[in-house]
């Protein structure tokens, strides 16, 4: 029987979401946790593959497995694995369903705090320059005209294509000018939304016009050169907020 787990963590002392060798990743520890309370092993495979320091309020693995589990499985898995990672879900899924294939899309948020907070030190990317927010504002609906965002994905990327679909792009303004970027998108490509945010951010700082800020990052994208990006922004800034997946998929929650 094929199982969806869904969870959410704290990715600050983890290198990564996906098995590394020699390295603690959010996918060694749920599969630690699961062969220590089953005795057996276990394959995960993870829907979305975030980098060291990135958050996650909803992530996903899938794997098949013989067991009939039931929601004292989850109460058990929970107590085992570290407190900054938590299974909120197990669904029971078709056979040929992929928590990674499957998906639909994907909505991300970055936190940046303009003020210094020792409660957002893992949380949020401390930035406390003055801002163009008219710009940033500006800058996330230009995004949206485009699809191939190949200058904003690091170099190495194994991917076939560049091409994503941005079906949401805007920034938020709250308590003490903190601000919040959120994007969906059916994917997305390594680094790209660090090398957005960080991007925007580094246009927004600058003393220029809105139309001359929007034309240098049209001028960016239109490069199709990563090297014209900014991908200095810092990973624990960045949450996966949510995956998607067609209506009906996991309707079968273990209760």
């Amino acid at each position: 029987m094929r199982y969806f787990l869904e969870l959410s963590y704290d990715g600050t002392r983890y290198s990564g979401f996906q098995v590394q060798d020699g390295q603690e990743t959010i996918q060694s520890q749920v599969t630690k946790a699961l062969e220590t309370l089953f005795r057996q092993s276990f394959s995960l495979t993870g829907s979305s593959r975030t980098d060291a320091g990135v958050h996650a309020l909803q992530n996903f693995f899938h794997f098949d497995s013989s067991l009939e589990f039931t929601s004292k499985h989850r109460y058990n898995l929970n107590a085992i694995l570290p407190s900054d990672i938590a299974i909120s879900a197990i669904y029971r899924v078709a056979d040929d369903a992929h928590c990674r294939f499957d998906a639909i899309q994907r909505s991300y948020k970055y936190l940046i705090y303009r003020q210094k907070n020792p409660f957002m030190v893992n949380r949020g990317w401390l930035f406390p320059y003055p801002v163009n927010k008219t710009l940033l504002d500006r800058m996330a609906l230009v995004l949206m005209e485009y699809s191939d965002f190949t200058s904003f994905s690091k170099r190495n990327s194994q991917v076939k294509t560049y091409i994503c679909s941005i079906r949401s792009s805007y920034w938020e303004e709250g308590v003490d000018g903190a601000l919040t970027y959120r994007i969906i998108s059916n994917r997305f490509l390594r680094g790209m939304i660090r090398g957005i945010v960080g991007t925007m951010m580094r246009i927004a700082r600058m003393e220029v016009s809105v139309q001359e800020g929007e034309q240098l990052f049209r001028s960016i994208i239109e490069s199709k050169d990563c090297t014209h990006a900014d991908f200095t922004t810092p990973a624990k800034g960045l949450y996966l907020e949510s995956v998607a997946y067609p209506e009906g998929m996991l309707l079968q929650i273990i209760e």
